[in-house]
Order: C-alpha cells, then structure tokens, then sequence
C-alpha cells in the first residue's frame, strides 16, 4: 500500500470517526451511533476482501521470488554466523546470534498461541522503518541533510523542463498499515560477552558508544581479514597456499585443460588469496567484527574488544544524538569535560556516603531470626525463588546487621513476589515490639493489602488497621484508629496517602513500607522525608523512575532486584495499534469464547461513559462494571470485588486498577488512547492479565493525531520489552527516554548526553574510586564456621548483655546493639569504657563474648565475609583457617602493608587472589612476614589504561554477584573459596587450642584493620569538606549575582 493510500484512508476514517469534538455533529445524521460503528467495521473488512483480490498471479510469482532470494541470503547469513561462533570461542568470547527467522507468516491466531517462539505483536506506530525494510536511520541522515541544508530539494529547471527532487520520505505520523513485527525484534542483533561477565547487546541502527572513537552507530557483524599476523599463522599461511596451488594444478589437469588455460586460471585463483572470494581459514585467516559507522568513517572493532562498546542512552531518545568524527579532538575534548563534571558529582557521592553513615537507630535484635521469623516464613505457600531469598537476606542484613537506617529499593515485576518480601520485614518490626506503616497509593491496593496482611499474620496475634480516605481524624472511626495507633495498639497499619497526615501520631514506628514509589508525587516525597526520619524504609517498585534509578545505578541507593519469574506464568502478548472498534470487538470475543473476563481501561473518568456505549453497541447484551478514583466511599473496591465474583464480563476503569487488582480469569486488557499514559503506568496495567497459566494479552490502543515522538517512544518499548522480568528493562528504557533529571542537587542529564548514560556512570565510578585512597568495600556480616562455635555471632551464639549487669531492658537493647555492630575496634573499647564507668566491672562470661565482638569489627571492615577451616593439599595435611575477601585486591593489600610499622604483611597471614581477579592475569600470592616491593604491586594498578579499567571493573561486576551468600553456607567446603580472594593462616586448628582460634586471628587482623579505618575516616571527611566548600562557593556567586540583580534594579 502506498502513502497515499494511507492519506486517502485516514482521511475517511477521521471523517466518520465521533469524538467529543464533532459528536455534537453527528446529531443530525440520520444514522444511530451503532449503525456508524457497524458501518466502519464493514468498510474495514471490504476494504482488506478488496485489497487482497486486487493481487495478481504476477505478484504472487514475484513474492516467491523475492521469498526465494531471502531464503538464500539467510542460509548464507548462518553459514557466517557460524563461523563467526566458532571464531569467538576461540578467541574466549561468547556470542549470541540473534537472526531475524525467515518471513513466516501467521495464518491464525493459534498457531502464535502455541508457539511462544513466534508470537507476533502487532504495532501500527510512526517509525522511521518503511514496509520495503528500509533501514531506519538511513533515513533519518537524509532528513538531517534536508533540515541542515546541506543538500538542496528545492524545484529547478533543467533543459527547459521543471524537476522536483525527490525529498526525503518524512516520519510517518499518517494511518498506516499494521506492521506484524516479532514479539523480541531484538534477533535482528547480537550478545556478545566473554565468561568472566562483561556483556554487550546491539541492534543494527542502535546508538553505540566506543571510549576511544565515541558516538557511533552500529551497522552488522562480520568477518574481515586479519591484518596482523603472527609468526606461526604466517608461515602456516604460506604452507597452505601452497597446497591450494597444487589443488589447484591437479584440478585444471584433470578437466584436460590446455597449460595455457591452466596458467590463466591459476593466476586467477591466486589473485583471489586474502580476499573475501579466499573462503580458506588458515590462507585467508578472518576476525569477526562490529561495524560502526562514524559521521566520517567506518570502524571496525574486533569482537575480543567490545567491551570497549556500550549502548548510548541519554536523556532524550526523541532526539536522535550526532554521530562522532573519528578524526579531530572533538570527542576528546567533550570526555575531559564529562571528567571534570564527574570527579565534583564523586565527592559529593563520597560526602552522601559518609553522612548517611553517621545516621543512626537502634538496630532489630536477631534473638528473633532463628525461631519467630522462621515460623513466620513457613507458612509462605510457595518455594521462593532464588532472587526473592537474596532480597529476604539482603532485607534482614539491613535491619538487624546495619546501625544507619534502612533505605532499600525493592524492584521485581508485578507478582514476582516483592509483597512476600514486605510482609516479613513488617513481622520482624512487630516481633521487635516496633509499629511498623505500609503506605499504598489507591484505596484498591490499600485494601487488598490489607486483606493478604490479615490472612497471613492475625494467627501470629499481630494486630492490623486500614487507614484510608474518608477515615478523617473528626469521624468516629478515624479518630479510633488514630488513638489506637498513637496508644501502639495498633501493630502494622496500611493506608493511602492518610498515613502521611501531620495529625496521625505513631507510638514508636520502626519501618515504613513504600508500595508504588513512582506514583507518589514531590509534596508526598517530601512529607515522607520528614515522617522517615530515623526509621527503617523499604521501597517497593515494577518500575522505578529515572531518578531513583540512577541513583541505584551509581550506588547511592541500595537495590535488589527480583528477575525470576513464578513458575507456569507465560509472557503477556502485547499489541499496539491505532484505535478501532474492530479490534476491540476481536480482543473481547476472543477473551469471552474461552470463558474469561476483560479489563478495559480509559485515561479519565469522563471518558467511561462513551467507552461503556461502544462496547454496549458492540456486545449489546454484555455485562460492565465501572470502577474510578470519585466513586462513593469503597465503591470501586466493591465494584472490583463483583467483578472478581463474575457478575461482569468487563471491568471499565481508570487507572485505579493498576496496582492491587489480581483476578486469574482476567487475561485481556484493552487501554484505550494509551499515549496518554506513562510507560511506568502501562508496564503496570500489563501485568494486571497473565498472572496465571492462562496467555494474557494486553492492547494499547492510541489516536494517531494525538501521537507524539516520546508516546510512539514509550509504545514501542513496551512492544520491545515483553519478556518476563523486563521490568528494570523498562526502567532503563523510560531513563532514556525521559533522561536523569536531577541527582544530588546538581543537573548531570545534560553531562550524560554528551557520552551516554552507561560511559557517564562508568566515569563516575572511577571518580570515586579516585577519590579513595583505599577503595575496599566492607560487609554487613561475616559467617564464621569454627569448631565448637568459636566466634560466630548468629541465632544459637548471638551476643547478650546479662539481665544483672544492665537491668533496664530498653538501655540494654540498645547497648547490645551498639556493641554488636561497632564499626572498629576502638569503637569497641570506647563502649566497654562506658560500661566501667556506669554499671561497674564486666562479668568475666561478658568478656569472653566482646572478643567476638572484635573479631566481626575487624573482619567486616576487611571485607571478609566467611571464615572456616578447611584442610591443607600440601603433604603436611594442616588444618588451615581461610578467610574469603570477595572485594580485596593485590592493589589494596599493597596500600594496607606500605602503611604497617614493619612494612610488610602480619607473618603467618598469607594473601591469595585467583588469576581472574589479578592484575597480572596469574594466580597472585603475597606471603605473610616476607619483604615486597609494594610500589611495584601497585604500578599494575596505575599503569592501566581506560579499557584495561573498563573491561577489569566488568568482570568484577560480574564475578561478584556470581558469590554464594555466606550466611547460607552451614559447612566449610573448598568450592566456596577457592576461585575468589582469601587470606590463609596456616596450621590454625594444630598449633592453637580450643577457645584460642579467635585471638590468634585477632592478633593478625588488628593492624591492617587499623589501616583501612583511618583511611576511610580521612577519605569521607576530605570529600564532607570538599563538598561543603563547594557549596559555599556557589552560595556566595549566587549571592553576588542577586546583589547585581538588586544593583541594576536600584540603578533603574
């Protein structure tokens, strides 16, 4: 179909079409509003019937052809595919192939129900991709060259005769035809990694960012000649040649050619060595590469090097970014820039850090994990899946194992289990004897929250209440509940925005759970700043906005994401097309002839009527129930309650229904004019159907008028991102589009355009770590496994202060705490000092517990989270004590042992770091009590470039998380340490006696646990000055620059 013919058919459509605009029109025309709607839906179908019988056998002949010739191209494109594989395996790399299948099509809606593989996903979007397949950005370069002027469209007269240039097909805003594209059109592209972790997904047209080259644009994968040889493939190259040239001559004497003809053939043949025509391996040896084109030139970066790519996203994707030149300083200079912008941003990262840490609350007591929590988590009905156990983990470290309150961002897919992960956080404030809040934002959800929280937790005696509009403090069931709550009867109470009512007082609230971040706005954020003061907050999100996203990317925000899906549940079909009554009346019969219901969803409550009046006139006799946000006290709950019970075929609703709306016979929802709604709301709305082991389908229906570039943006995200657990995906995809916004006070969008998002932050990374002189992370706790219990801290050995020694309970409580989670040694020593001086001598049973206490102080701030013994492979057969550093490096060690009175390493405490996290690519071993040349260690450190840090920083990413949790080990076995870094003390379980261990491990520890907390100190103390200096200087321009302002204004 042509333009035109688009035109043509938009232009009749609109003509019938009744809005609220020219419905007023409509009055007098003789036919009712059915008869028009079943007038259109007949035009449709006529017009496809006649479309399809205008096709001729020479355009069916010709369709085989081209079919044919694509065939051909594909089995040529896998032919080098593979080969481009095998390739990468040799060079360590792995590759993905993600090939566009063969033009296919689908004959029913079926046979795409049957096989997920080939579901198609209907999107009718402006786009810059024609139906002839065209490339995309070919087409915006030719707009750019019309827009720039670099190319003249204008109308001349050539021999007499007037030309009109062809000008650039513009982007289609127009009704076009429905584009069936594949549900991932990601297999247009590839994923390349190597085994340690780093990883790179690109499609043909994507934006790229290379460090050294910049902003490119990624064309293909392909195989080019290697240019430098070695040695060993150059003479084997000549070997192989000259084979081929015998080949060559038996072959030509065979088919009894004249020596002549021989001759001539052979040259030829050999003119072809190093070729694309040399298809041979060893005479022609190829690399595969990445193709990217640049604004000047072509460069091609081989496969083993691209981790030195990342995919450029920045703030706004409605504007297309301006590709690089590979020559000139340009690129460079805009990096220095971005350099500049991001070693400020670090030290005010560093300065978030180090304050966030001075704030403090008595931590939750884990006296009660091994017991009550346990008994609570048992009656969870379902296997949790491997994800949702890092978040209960990660979840108690914060509450019970951390001094500063909790801020963690749970993000997880809608029913992937993120409220299982809430509801044990509230048991654990209520076992504690805290209050704890779960704020929602819709009366629907608040209600279904509550009703799960009253099922699973009235048995264990906690006491619920439901805090919601029209519960104000001057009606009588409000004012209780507001008494009850300040009396602490009340244990957990859930509400909507009422829980953040100056007049609601809590008896001693310790965790405020956050359901739905996104959809509360600034002044709600900022009541919430104020009620969170000091207590513990957990967060819970599908989706999480640009800027709490970035602010969990850069590691200002804790984070836990859950990716694993329930089992059984299928990825929700999506459709995106223009508006039609003929597809609201398919998307509904299919959803009523296999017995299910239907959610339809309008953007405002004006819209419901007209909505309910085309179904009705298409399903005269079908059964709908309204439910919006302005229906009478608990009437959209009730109405989605009837609806659940199967009294309507149809929910029509607004957006009230995107959160706590969860009906297993529901598997179709129709979202009508959907370009007026947020990709946060949609991806939500989505995952309203398919929450069982039925198909869920999901229409997002727009008005092409009302159309813009960042809607079809959001729309074809959406079509892009069906899988399950693409919910962080689409986060990323809206940080994209709607850019970064503000972080830390200081606009950094307009940094990150210049070099991409995942560069910038990147950058940023390496600022901080700059910054510190000893980069190494900490951890919340360390599992210590020795005999007879020596030294761990956990349920069974957990440290108490007895009842005789501090008699109050709350001051003990507290005291148990402090003490338990100090963060040094001298910490610990100023706390037992206390202790002297107001309730008297220690107990000698006390004692014995605070050298534990020690241990744990001195292994947390080395980043050591597990201790055991294990035996030794040598000859001698020691028991040695290992003690795994996941985040300790050669270069750390060397700052830590320079600094140490005898400039070397405690004797007896030897380092080991595996091949894969050493500088030198070898198995590293520094030994105890042995002289180094540590400025040497740390030259491999200095000495690397921008790429060696960036590919080194990946696979470290990466080899981290690949880390068992130490807390779930139960018993000491070599596969838990053996490919990460540990220290080893030889011989501890022989040469030491029992209830000796942990001093003899103490005795090595205590001097570079010294060293690293006096660095860190200065480190977050020199960053607090640098950014409060900083922001005395911009308070003092900013006060000259009003102090001119006034000056001027005076002056007239």
């Amino acid at each position: 179909m042509t333009s035109e013919s688009f035109t043509d058919e938009e232009d009749e459509y609109e003509g019938n079409w009744i809005t609220p605009e020219n419905e007023s029109r409509s009055d007098n025309n003789k036919k009712t509003r059915k008869e028009m709607i079943e007038d259109m839906v007949m035009k449709e179908e006529l017009k496809e019937e006649s479309l399809l019988s205008k096709s001729s056998d020479d355009d069916r002949t010709g369709a085989q052809r081209r079919r044919k010739q694509q065939a051909q191209q594909n089995k040529k494109e896998r032919l080098e595919q593979q080969r481009t594989a095998e390739l990468a395996e040799k060079l360590g790399v792995t590759i993905t192939m993600l090939d566009a299948p063969e033009d296919d099509d689908f004959e029913d809606d079926e046979e795409s129900e049957d096989d997920e593989s080939t579901k198609a996903v209907e999107l009718n979007l402006p786009s810059y991709a024609d139906q002839n397949g065209k490339k995309w950005h070919k087409q915006v370069d030719k707009e750019l060259e019309y827009d720039s002027g670099e190319v003249d469209y204008e109308p001349s007269v050539v021999d007499g005769k007037l030309v009109v240039p062809e000008a650039p097909p513009q982007t289609q805003t127009t009704k076009r035809k429905s584009i069936q594209l594949q549900k991932e059109p990601k297999k247009a592209g590839i994923l390349v990694g190597s085994a340690g972790g780093w990883s790179l997904e690109v499609f043909p047209g994507d934006f790229v960012v290379h460090r050294k080259y910049g902003i490119g644009r990624y064309e293909k994968t392909t195989l080019k000649p290697k240019r430098k040889l070695s040695e060993e493939e150059i003479k084997a190259q000549s070997i192989r040649r000259q084979e081929l040239v015998r080949e060559f001559r038996e072959s030509f004497a065979n088919e009894n050619k004249s020596e002549e003809e021989q001759e001539r053939l052979l040259k030829e043949k050999v003119k072809t060595f190093g070729t694309e025509a040399d298809l041979d391996p060893v005479s022609n040896p190829q690399i595969p590469v990445l193709e990217i084109a640049y604004s000047d030139s072509l460069v091609h970066v081989p496969l083993e090097r691209a981790y030195r790519l990342s995919r450029y996203r920045a703030g706004d994707a409605a504007v297309k970014p301006r590709l690089s030149r590979v020559k000139g300083e340009a690129w460079n200079k805009a990096k220095r820039k971005v350099m500049m912008s991001t070693a400020q941003l670090a030290q005010d990262v560093l300065a978030l850090y180090a304050t966030r840490e001075t704030l403090q609350r008595t931590p939750f007591s884990p006296q009660y994990e091994k017991v009550e929590m346990q008994k609570f988590s048992d009656g969870f009905e379902f296997e949790p899946t491997v994800d949702q156990q890092s978040c209960f983990e990660a979840v108690e470290n914060d509450m019970v194992w951390r001094k500063r309150p909790m801020d963690r961002l749970i993000c997880g897919d809608v029913g992937f289990g993120k409220t299982e992960v809430a509801m044990r956080a509230l048991y654990r404030s209520f076992v504690n004897n805290r209050q704890a809040a779960l704020l929602s934002p819709t009366g629907v959800l608040a209600a279904q929250h509550y009703k799960n929280l009253c099922k699973r937790m009235e048995p264990f005696g906690v006491k619920i209440g439901l805090l919601r509009g029209g519960m104000g403090k001057n009606t009588k069931v409000g004012k209780k509940l507001r008494e009850d709550i300040k009396n602490g009867d009340i244990d957990i109470v859930v509400g909507t925005h009422a829980l953040l009512s100056a007049s609601l007082e809590f008896n001693d609230l310790g965790l405020l759970v956050v359901d739905e971040e996104q959809r509360f706005g600034v002044k709600q954020k900022e009541r919430l700043k104020l009620i969170c003061s000091g207590i513990d907050v957990l967060t819970l999100t599908a989706t999480p906005i640009p800027r709490t996203l970035q602010m969990s990317l850069s590691g200002i925000r804790d984070t836990s994401t859950i990716r694993s899906p329930p089992p059984m549940r299928k990825p929700t079909i999506t459709t995106v097309d223009e508006f039609t009554p003929r597809i609201v009346k398919e998307a509904i019969q299919r959803e009523l002839d296999r017995g299910g219901q239907c959610f339809y969803v309008v953007p405002r409550i004006s819209m419901l009527e007209e909505a309910a009046e085309t179904i009705k006139e298409l399903f005269p006799d079908i059964e709908i129930i309204m439910a919006h946000g302005r229906m009478p006290r608990q009437g959209a709950e009730e109405n989605v309650a009837l609806f659940a019970e199967g009294n309507a075929s149809v929910l029509l609703a607004t957006t009230v229904i995107e959160n706590g709306v969860d009906i297993p016979s529901v598997n179709t929802i129709i979202i009508q004019n959907a370009q007026n709604f947020g990709m946060s709301t949609l991806y939500q709305l989505r995952g309203r159907v398919g929450r069982s082991n039925q198909q869920g389908y999901a229409y997002f229906l727009h008005r092409e008028d009302s159309l813009t570039e960042q809607s079809a943006a959001r729309l074809q995200a959406l079509s892009d991102l069906q899988s399950l657990g693409s919910g962080f995906d689409v986060a990323n995809r809206d940080l994209e589009i709607r850019g970064a916004g503000s972080v830390l006070g200081t606009e950094q969008s307009g940094m990150a355009a210049r070099v991409g998002f995942d560069l910038y932050m990147r950058m940023l990374k390496k600022s901080v770590r700059q910054l510190r002189r000893l980069d190494l992370p900490s951890v919340v706790r360390t599992n210590v496994i020795l005999p007879y219990g020596e030294g761990s801290l956990e349920a069974s050995n957990s440290f108490s202060i007895p009842e005789s020694f501090i008699e109050d309970d709350s001051t003990r409580v507290e005291q148990e705490g402090n003490a338990r989670l100090a963060e040094s040694t001298e910490k610990l020593v100023e706390l037992t000092q206390q202790w002297k001086e107001n309730y008297g001598p220690l107990p000698a049973k006390l004692q014995a517990k605070l050298k534990t206490l020690h241990l744990h102080a001195c292994t947390r701030r080395l980043g050591i989270d597990l201790v055991g013994a294990l035996k030794s492979e040598g000859e001698t057969k020691t028991r040695d004590c290992i003690l795994r550093s996941p985040s300790i490096r050669p270069r750390h060690w060397a700052r830590i042992c320079k600094t140490l009175p005898k400039k070397m390493a405690p004797p007896g405490l030897d380092l080991i770091v595996p091949a894969r996290f050493s500088p030198t690519g070898e198995t590293f071993v520094i030994q105890g009590g042995k002289k180094y040349n540590w400025d040497q260690i740390l030259e491999f450190d200095e000495k690397e470039d921008e790429d060696e840090w960036d590919i080194a920083d990946q696979e470290e990413v990466e080899a981290m998380k690949e880390i068992t949790s130490a807390m779930k080990i139960k018993k000491m076995e070599p596969r838990y340490v053996e490919d990460y870094p540990r220290f080893v003390i030889t011989d501890l379980g022989g040469t030491h006696k029992r209830g000796a261990r942990v001093d003899a491990i103490l005795k090595l520890l205590l001097g570079p646990t010294k060293v690293v907390a006096k660095n860190q100190k200065e480190d977050s103390e020199k960053a607090i000055m640098a950014s409060e200096l900083r922001d005395k200087r911009e308070k003092m321009k900013q006060k000259r620059k009003e102090e001119e302002a006034a000056e001027k204004l005076k002056n007239g």
